[in-house]
């Protein structure tokens, strides 16, 4: 996953997703990137500009958050290789020199281990418990303290804190913090962690492995009424509601990424399922607009989101949102009641969309239907008797 903010003159989220890359509109700043904790294997900075040893560290400390237990953080550019580049930085050596000490400092104080500095950037780890770090700061590092309260993976419009994300408990100096992971490919349909060590409540390794085998199924469904689907034709997806990943997972085989939006009001804070199977995705409320550029998506899945949301906001604006981030030729598979589909058929037909409402996998006695949808390609038409440029 890359992040980046929205850029007018460089706009590099957009560049990313035009050529197939995953990427979203991002900021490190007072609130927590909207990710859960222990997401990332690795996380990468190369001349992002983030004052990373200002504002007693919080912006590192959000990195150890979302960072996996052994994960690492690699850092390239300044202040890294400072007595070679600081007269093409146009910065001070002392300058430059105190900036990366403190930032050495912070991350001894996190327990991070500085792994290499060669050349042009720097790699630290961060331990795989933190049996050694509690020790290492009741002797050594009061500051900053393990967080006490909260729920580390919830992220959507919280405030980051100054202080150390803890690690769930091990018994041994060996065990690796909430579970070790298997190998890929294997990680994607072996059972999680969160949901073996039964945190993630009323979800089973049972229900997990039968969600899967659900998921390939529909898949290879939706395969059956889009003949491009598993061909390289859509390349960007997303899945607005995702779960515990299983549609991401059902096109493990074919060219394309997805991404997997949790909602942030879902009954299950599934997130850290989707990270821990290696896939990516993100926290939203489909009441607001996502962080992403006009026209980013190939297509779009829809499981349940009209149900979830027609109470609580206006449709309309969820399915415009849609519009706005899907390419024209786009599709949108909705799988919803029969009437919300009606509904939203009603008001794309309006923003001429080509749709089609079609059966259940299992027959048609079914009350969950899925709709077909096609972003067209149309343009204004210029009045009669009207010049461009005239309002």
């Amino acid at each position: 996953m890359s992040f980046a903010p929205r850029d007018s003159h460089e706009a590099q989220v957009q560049f990313a997703l035009e050529r197939g890359v995953p990427a979203m509109i991002g900021i490190m700043a007072s609130r927590r990137l909207p990710y859960p904790a222990r997401a990332f294997d690795m996380a990468h900075c190369s001349r992002c500009l983030i004052p990373w040893n200002k504002y007693d560290g919080i912006f590192l400390m959000e990195v150890d958050r979302i960072l996996r237990p052994g994960g690492y953080w690699i850092l390239s550019g300044p202040p890294i290789n400072w007595k070679k580049h600081h007269n093409g930085w146009q910065r001070t050596t002392e300058d430059l020199k105190q900036e990366q000490d403190e930032i050495e400092d912070i991350a001894k104080r996190l327990c991070w281990k500085k792994v290499v500095e060669r050349v042009d950037l720097a790699i630290w780890q961060k331990p795989t418990n933190h049996l050694n770090c509690i020790k290492i700061k009741a002797r050594v590092f009061k500051v900053p303290p393990m967080c006490e309260d909260g729920n580390p993976d919830s992220a959507w419009y919280k405030n980051s804190k100054t202080c150390i994300t803890p690690l769930p408990q091990v018994k041994n100096i060996t065990d690796i913090a909430g579970g070790a992971l298997e190998k890929w490919p294997q990680r994607l349909t072996s059972v999680p962690p969160r949901i073996s060590s039964g945190s993630i409540p009323g979800i089973t390794a049972k229900s997990f492995n039968q969600d899967t085998q659900l998921w390939k199924a529909r898949v290879s469904y939706y395969g059956s009424m889009i003949g491009e689907l598993h061909k390289g034709r859509y390349r960007n997806i997303m899945d607005m509601n995702a779960y515990l990943g299983g549609f991401a997972a059902a096109f493990v085989n074919d060219p394309v990424w997805v991404m997997n939006v949790v909602p942030s009001d879902a009954k299950h804070n599934t997130l850290g399922v989707i990270y821990e199977r290696g896939l990516i995705g993100t926290y939203q409320n489909w009441c607001e607009a996502f962080s992403t550029y006009p026209r980013t998506y190939d297509l779009i899945h829809a499981n349940e989101v009209i149900s979830m949301y027609q109470n609580r906001c206006d449709i309309t604006d969820i399915l415009l949102e849609m519009d706005r981030i899907l390419r024209p030729d786009g599709i949108v598979i909705f799988r919803d009641d029969v009437d919300a589909l009606v509904k939203v058929k009603h008001i794309i037909d309006g923003m001429r969309w080509k749709s089609q409402l079609t059966n259940h996998e299992s027959g048609p006695l079914h009350r969950q239907k899925l709709l077909i949808a096609v972003k067209q390609y149309w343009t204004g038409t210029q009045k009669e008797g009207t010049e461009l440029g005239n309002s």
